[in-house]
């Protein structure tokens, strides 16, 4: 997931349509490694320039976000401000495809002459950086770079600027084949992707892979066996690509997995991962990077703040499974009781012969077709009769142990079927404040302790809405409160519920209004069920549908819980680019 010398390339393009000419606004620097720069363009307004030097998410381009910034700006924001302030840009450069952009600012010095200073942004992973220059000499830097940290390259104030040392490799623009059949050929790696990554300058793994995804067709070699044809394939591969890029025509792609996790991004499409990832193209190198990172950055803070509840479900799951596991087996001691009130009856039928300080006696059961017998153990300290009535008390006892142990578990079955849901919403949280609805629902079940300005701070979530292909309204709820809400209260009768079928998932409900539902819509709701459920990445998922007057929710039930009659079943394949075409993200 490394933003490689090519995709560079393809921002610096856009940045130089835009930028050039225009003049620093504000600066600002949001977190340690990053900048915000904003620069006043003569045709397109005010534009934010983001430039991170962050290892996992080192990158830049133009950006639409509002980032919070701290209140007391760090040293170095606050030494660009003095050489940028104003300054007019005038050229970005980038040696071949080299994952450096070199920014020339215009700007007075404090005599009023005129001078040129250089932000240099080295996206380089690990020892990426954000340097200023002036003469050739480091002003400073968001990362300073002493002998302790390279031995090979400093970055300090006041010492001279020189480039990251550069490895000589083959360029994708001209590209030699002669060199590039020699260096696979030659190559000791067992994998030709990574082959490739080597010989050819400014390419990322994912970009590599795809070629050799179409080279190969889906097939793997070691470079070194490459047979004409498949090496024929690859280099129109390359060149095919690096025409789209020269053209402008280049296809910017995102790469994720069914669970909405976020894996990598490509200036073209991608297609080695067939139906086990989701791809989406988008406009312009800047609007995929922006969203990548953005939507990425929301991801981890969920998944941090998140993280508790997380573990607080899992222990409760644990609990309450080892509390069954332990009534299912107190249940199954249980089952033996019968012959416990048969050796009761043999000995009140055999009393006449049966004598108090006798420790054991065999007795013909009666129940027995071929007339067996039955070994009874006896306590002598007590009468026959009273024999018989210690084993009808046992009896008693494990009967009435059995019906408690069935409620119990029935019980313990619905609160972890419970929790499940729970679990599910939160997995599908995508915001702090369904988290904290998510609280709520917990302290209101004395799960966890509630926050005391949780309902002062909190406004109620609407629920996530769609419109059918053919124009029905379709809602969804986020959470089991929500559920609840939508279910029993906003929904009219008439309306049609769905819910995929013995799984946990959102209350659907399409707003029939009174009308007859189409059977488009039925099948884009129960889609929209189904992705919003713990069966999103499963295929023919059952989801029930029935009338909202239809379904009921029992006394005592926890958030979520419902019945329903009079129930009809859709199976669907959940499709995310469907089910993302029909929301409403304005209204929900």
């Amino acid at each position: 997931m490394a933003l490689d010398g090519v995709y560079l390339s393809l921002i610096k393009r856009e940045l130089d349509g835009v930028l050039i000419g225009s003049r620093v606004d504000k600066i600002h620097q949001p977190s340690r490694e990053s900048l915000i720069i904003s620069l006043r363009t003569q045709q397109s307004g005010t534009k934010r320039l983001l430039i991170s030097a962050s290892s996992d998410s080192a990158r830049v381009h133009l950006s639409a976000r509002e980032l919070e910034n701290p209140k007391t700006p760090p040293m170095f924001c606050m030494l660009l401000r003095k050489h940028l302030s104003s300054a007019r840009l005038i050229e970005i450069r980038q040696d071949g495809c080299e994952r450096i952009l070199h920014f020339d600012f215009e700007t007075t010095d404090e005599l009023g002459d005129r001078v040129i200073v250089t932000l240099a942004a080295e996206i380089m992973g690990k020892r990426s950086n954000i340097i200023m220059i002036k003469d050739g000499r480091v002003i400073d830097s968001i990362k300073r770079v002493g002998e302790d940290m390279s031995s090979v390259r400093q970055v300090l104030p006041g010492i001279g600027y020189t480039l990251p040392p550069r490895e000589d490799r083959l360029s994708l623009f001209s590209l030699d084949k002669k060199a590039l059949a020699d260096g696979l050929s030659a190559s000791k790696d067992k994998d030709t992707a990574k082959a490739l990554v080597r010989l050819i300058e400014g390419i990322s793994p994912i970009f590599a892979r795809e070629a050799v995804y179409y080279a190969l067709r889906g097939g793997e070699k070691p470079p070194s066996e490459l047979a004409d044809g498949e090496l024929a394939r690859l280099i129109f591969f390359l060149e095919r690509i690096s025409g789209e890029v020269s053209r402008g025509e280049s296809r910017f792609t995102t790469v994720r997995e069914k669970s909405g996790l976020l894996k990598d991004f490509c200036f073209c499409r991608i297609h080695q991962y067939g139906s086990m990832m989701i791809t989406r193209e988008f406009d312009s190198p800047s609007e995929l990077l922006d969203g990548f990172y953005h939507d990425r950055d929301v991801m981890a803070q969920n998944r941090q703040r998140a993280g508790d509840l997380f573990k607080l479900l899992v222990a409760l799951s644990e609990r309450i499974s080892r509390r069954i596991a332990s009534q299912r087996l107190e249940l199954e001691g249980s089952r033996d009781r019968e012959s416990l009130r048969l050796k009761g009856d043999l000995i009140m039928s055999n009393l006449y012969r049966l004598k108090k300080g006798e420790s054991r006696t065999e007795l013909e059961n009666y129940l027995d077709p071929e007339g067996g017998v039955i070994a009874v153990e006896l306590d002598p300290r007590l009468t026959p009769a009273q024999n018989a009535q210690r084993y009808y008390r046992e009896y008693k006892k494990l009967d009435t142990a059995e019906k408690k142990l069935r409620v119990l578990i029935e019980e313990g079955e619905r609160e972890l079927s419970y929790i499940d849901s729970v679990f599910d919403s939160l997995s599908r949280a995508s915001c702090e404040a369904e988290l904290l609805e998510i609280r709520e629902e917990l302290a209101q079940g004395g799960y966890i302790r509630s926050r005391r300005d949780s309902k002062r701070n909190s406004r109620p979530l609407p629920p996530l809405e769609y419109r059918s292909r053919d124009g029905f309204r379709i809602l969804a709820g986020r959470n089991n409160r929500q559920n609840d809400t939508l279910t029993l209260k906003t929904a009219d009768g008439r309306d049609v519920w769905l819910h995929v079928k013995d799984m946990t998932g959102s209350h659907v409900i399409i707003e029939t209004m009174g009308k007859e539902c189409s059977r488009s819509a039925l099948e884009d709701a129960a889609m929209i069920a189904a992705y919003n459920s713990s069966a999103k990445s499963s295929s023919g998922v059952p989801v029930d549908y029935t009338l909202v007057k239809y379904v009921k929710k029992p006394g005592g039930a926890k958030p979520g819980m419902v019945i329903f009659t009079n129930n009809k079943t859709l199976y669907v394949t959940p499709d995310e680019e469907l089910v993302e075409s029909m929301r409403q993200t304005g209204r929900s």
